[in-house]
């Protein structure tokens, strides 16, 4: 059933545009008919029944999601104030990203001074500074001075400020298979994006606004600044920086790509390997230390005190990440779990994840468009797929070769069809940097910045360059991925039926035929032009102009769009993703 509550939350945000609410209303309608028929005619067979269920409960998920992105929406810059000055109060609602000009933040405005205005309660602002703009043209726009990140940011979490202001509504380019902004704005609730018009009329009204979330932003910039103090012009020091407060914005373009090539990026920030990791080392710590006093035993059995202080650890550290949808939905599994254990429930990992799911949609029904949603559900469901339940208990080694083979094949179909590409020296890298930056580099990357010891942060980061000299290897080897055209969708579903077949127990009969099954997925192309045919592509790259001519023989691009900074290439958002 909630399968089918989730495939209704998919269907809604598959629509061009959102249904009426008089469309909303029929759909309520109908919904409760077929509820009343359920429970009217109890002569149904069995299987109809189900189908109705399963109906009826994926028209709830499209209504609930509608309903949702209803009131979101609600809540826009109109269109009449875009690209005015407008003078607006509110709070700094996160830690300040660097860039090449200058920084970005998130804003909660609070209350609208200029007459008449309407502006929507979360945008995000840009402070421009006049001497990074006034020295950017002597680098390059992926490159961020190290002196500009050891600089203290002007806007802080938590302050309140009285600004002059100049937004737009967010919007996206429109290319196939491009990234789209515009979704991924609506799913973070920024509602209004734009810049600080008059510097000179700024004024901070309160040092600190004192609410939980501005709280743990707060604490997230403090110990962000004291790992790039500390690290200073070391190379990964972003790196770093993102394991502990999972703000990624500091890790260098050409790491990233390290990253990708070798599989490795989930790694890179806080994620729920790192937090499940380091709840199992609160759990063995504290199962330690509590057998040690008798007293505490009696008051506490040692399990259920290891199972909660496991938990506000995982809690503690999700928090530093600011509570990302990632975090959230590995905080919800190990809570499930948690709850389940306290009160002696036996539930199995199906039902854990289940709940997950279903609580993560509810919270967040954008989730559903997110690449990391499905990676991340996937490679549980296909662990548990693979180890729960199987009758030889076997090495710890083997199980852990076997659970990284598990991932790397499970995921294989899902990564054809959402990037095109997977990384075939993934198993490796993984089975190397997962010991050392998930049990040894976050560990002492979290003590260093939490503890007045910088040695424990150099410590952490020598280790990750040990890791990375290996990566490097790994990622510059000519077979480091595997890319290919989009494959067609019929080839992506008999290949995830070949995975599932190739996992089978050992013993199950014609295990191999699962193989044969995902021959098709790497194998099969789109048809390419004819002799003398031409296609012609116009991509939109904003300000400027981008063709893609391909014939039977040759492509050619023709400009690839502005690179404006790191974070903002149309060559690598727009012009690649097509290729």
């Amino acid at each position: 059933m909630v399968s089918a509550f989730v495939v209704g939350v998919w269907m809604l945000q598959q629509q061009s545009s959102l249904p009426a609410l008089s469309s909303l209303l029929w759909l309520v309608i109908l919904i409760s008919l077929i509820t009343i028929v359920l429970f009217k005619l109890t002569q149904l067979a069995r299987s109809i029944k189900r189908l109705m269920i399963v109906f009826v409960v994926s028209l709830l998920g499209f209504v609930y999601a509608a309903s949702f992105a209803t009131l979101r929406l609600s809540d826009e810059l109109p269109t009449a104030w875009e690209q005015k000055n407008v003078e607006i109060e509110g709070v700094v609602a996160s830690l300040a990203t660097v860039n090449t000009y200058g920084e970005r933040f998130r804003f909660d405005v609070e209350r609208v001074i200029t007459p008449a205005a309407q502006v929507p309660r979360h945008i995000t602002l840009n402070y421009y500074q006049a001497h990074r703009q006034k020295h950017a043209w002597q680098r390059l726009p992926s490159m961020v001075d190290s002196s500009d990140l050891l600089n203290p940011s002007t806007f802080k979490a938590g302050q309140r400020w009285r600004l002059t202001v100049r937004l737009k509504r967010p919007h996206t380019t429109y290319n196939p298979h491009g990234y789209d902004f515009g979704a991924w704005a609506l799913a973070q609730n920024i509602r209004a994006m734009g810049y600080i018009r008059n510097q000179n009329a700024m004024e901070k009204v309160t040092d600190f606004v004192w609410q939980p979330r501005y709280m743990i932003e707060y604490c997230r910039e403090k110990i962000g600044n004291q790992i790039m103090r500390t690290l200073q012009n070391q190379p990964y020091a972003g790196v770093i920086r993102a394991l502990v407060i999972g703000d990624h914005s500091q890790i260098k373009a050409q790491d990233w790509e390290v990253y990708l090539r070798t599989g490795t990026n989930h790694l890179m920030s806080i994620s729920g390997l790192h937090i499940t990791m380091l709840s199992g080392l609160a759990f063995s710590v504290i199962t330690f230390c509590w057998r040690r006093f008798p007293r505490l035993v009696l008051t506490i059995p040692t399990k259920k005190a290891a199972i909660i202080g496991s938990v506000l650890v995982a809690l503690l550290y999700a928090c530093l990440a600011g509570l990302s949808v990632p975090t959230q939905r590995t905080l919800i599994m190990l809570t499930t779990f948690a709850m389940a254990l306290l009160l002696n429930k036996r539930m199995s990992i199906s039902q854990v994840l289940t709940i997950a799911l279903l609580i993560v949609v509810l919270l967040d029904p954008w989730a559903v468009i997110a690449p990391g949603f499905w990676l991340s559900f996937a490679a549980v469901a296909f662990i548990s797929y693979t180890v729960v339940g199987r009758l030889k208990v076997r090495h710890w080694l083997v199980e852990a070769v076997n659970t990284q083979w598990s991932i790397t094949l499970g995921l294989l179909p899902l990564l054809i069809l959402m990037f095109g590409q997977a990384s075939v020296v993934s198993p490796i890298a993984n089975a190397l940097a997962i010991p050392i930056i998930s049990l040894l580099v976050v560990p002492l990357a979290i003590f260093g910045a939490l503890l007045p010891f910088d040695f424990i942060l150099h410590g952490a980061h020598q280790l990750l360059e040990v890791c990375m000299v290996a990566l490097h290897w790994l990622a510059n080897s000519p077979l480091a991925t595997w890319q290919q055209a989009a494959a067609p969708s019929w080839t992506i579903a008999i290949a995830i039926v070949g995975v599932l077949w190739l996992m089978l127990p050992r013993g199950f009969p014609q295990r191999w035929l699962g193989g044969l099954l995902i021959l098709p997925m790497l194998l099969v192309h789109p048809a390419s032009l004819a002799q003398g045919e031409m296609r012609v592509t116009v991509l939109d790259v904003g300000q400027g102009l981008s063709v893609v001519i391909k014939t039977a023989t040759h492509l050619m691009v023709y400009d690839t769009g502005r690179q404006y900074s790191q974070e903002n290439d149309a060559g690598n958002q727009i012009v690649l993703p097509y290729l």
